[in-house]
């Protein structure tokens, strides 16, 4: 397995780190076939007009993170959109002072293509688009693109594209802006085209600014940001690609709201994304969303303490521990098994060794030890979890690195690595293995 460097690095710092890294995710992934294969479904309804609505629900560190950059890398390949945004205190789905106005900001900045694929591609997108009306009128009409009759030809066919957006809420007003970008291009008019980028960013603070300088007299808030959303998932479409993927975690962070009845105005969020998307109000369009499993099941304060969630999303009467539904709104994540950490273990080792240029020697009798060693501690079976033992492993790796001569398998027996300490992230995490025989 040949990596570059580039990406090598960027596996092996973010896994040392505990976080996702961004690229690279092929490299590693191991397991999950049956989630990633129920998701990618779900993207192949997007792509035919459908739109789709999943909660992936796991302990923290247990994978929801990996698994929803693994299925954006996915999605980017099959000529999707993906825009992703954690959520934290400042970021909402709902909020009085500019919450979730900040969610729709981190979502359009993330805003990523296969060919842009670290975010920022809204510039690229409009051009894209632009690009391709024109193409198309050309094959079309077989007009000269520098005659006057080309650029109504092209006009018109915008003007099409306008009108199936202006059926939909503040689609007027988006029709209007892609036109004022549209000429900007025609015109090489650099400043009008970053203004209506600026206003798509959501970055206008009051209508009359957006007025004085677009001719627009409204501009995106916490509480219409969503409509937003669904135009980009319509527009998109039009503009060539296939669908829009938008990627929501840590929805923690809601569940630690302390004022109720704002937990609830959230939650209500929720419902109304749900409900647009399983009743086809919106086209075009998947949403995923990242939890811990008290933050969602928590009937006093998680999604559940919300009636109208709880009922459409809790399991039924057949719901069977050990039984994966991969059909249902809620994907529960299970831990990885001994086997696909022993294989993740060797891909690292392998992955580590082309970084640093030296000849990989560890054993799969060394990684055998070392797995048994990580599940053995006393206490792993309710506080040991899959990041814990990547960093374990990664900080194992870069031991054996800067000590050509130490004998793996008795440094791993007796004790000589020094175990990661719960973090305040990871004490909610059980992760629990099944019997590994050897």
């Amino acid at each position: 397995m040949k990596i570059p460097k580039r990406i090598a690095s960027a596996v092996i710092n973010s896994l040392k780190g505990g976080v996702v890294p961004r690229i690279g995710l092929p490299y590693i992934t191991v397991g999950r076939e049956t989630e990633i294969d129920a998701l990618l479904h779900d993207v192949d309804i997007i792509a035919d007009g459908g739109a789709s609505f999943r909660f992936i629900v796991g302990k923290y560190g247990s994978g929801k993170s990996f698994l929803l950059q693994t299925i954006r890398s996915h999605v980017m390949d099959r000529n999707f959109v993906v825009v992703d945004a954690d959520l934290s205190p400042e970021r909402r789905l709902q909020g009085t002072k500019g919450q979730g106005l900040a969610t729709y900001k981190e979502l359009i900045r993330n805003m990523s293509t296969k060919t842009c694929p670290d975010g920022g591609a809204l510039t690229l997108i409009l051009d894209r688009w632009i690009s391709g009306v024109q193409s198309e009128t050309a094959a079309e009409t077989g007009l000269d693109a520098g005659s006057p009759e080309f650029g109504k030809a092209v006009e018109k066919k915008i003007y099409t594209v306008m009108n199936s957006l202006s059926e939909m809420v503040h689609g007027f007003d988006f029709a209007k802006l892609l036109t004022v970008y549209y000429r900007a291009c025609i015109d090489g008019n650099d400043e009008d085209k970053a203004k209506v980028a600026k206003w798509f960013r959501g970055e206008y603070a009051t209508k009359t600014e957006a007025k004085s300088e677009l001719g627009v007299n409204i501009i995106i808030t916490d509480d219409d940001w969503y409509e937003y959303i669904k135009l980009f998932a319509a527009f998109l479409k039009m503009a060539g690609y296939n669908g829009l993927l938008v990627l929501i975690d840590e929805l923690v962070n809601i569940y630690k709201i302390p004022n109720a009845i704002t937990r609830q105005y959230n939650y209500e969020k929720i419902l109304m994304m749900y409900n647009d998307t399983l009743q086809g109000k919106a086209k075009h369009l998947g949403i995923i969303m990242g939890g811990t499993p008290q933050c969602i099941e928590d009937t006093r304060r998680g999604v559940y303490s919300y009636e109208a969630l709880r009922s459409r999303l809790a399991e039924g009467r057949f719901g069977r521990e050990g039984i994966k539904d991969m059909l249902a709104p809620v994907i529960h994540l299970v831990p990885l098994t001994y086997e696909e950490m022993l294989v993740l273990t060797e891909k690292l080792a392998d992955i580590h060794a082309q970084l640093f240029g030296y000849e990989q020697r560890v054993t799969q009798d060394d990684l055998i030890v070392f797995i048994k060693t990580e599940f053995g501690r006393i206490g792993s079976d309710s506080h040991i979890t899959p990041r814990e033992v990547i960093r374990d492993f990664i900080e194992l790796l870069d031991i054996i690195y800067q000590n050509p001569d130490l004998n793996i398998s008795e440094f791993i027996s007796s004790g000589g690595i020094q175990y990661s300490a719960p973090t305040v992230s990871d004490e909610a995490d059980n992760a629990e293995f099944a019997e590994f025989e050897l």
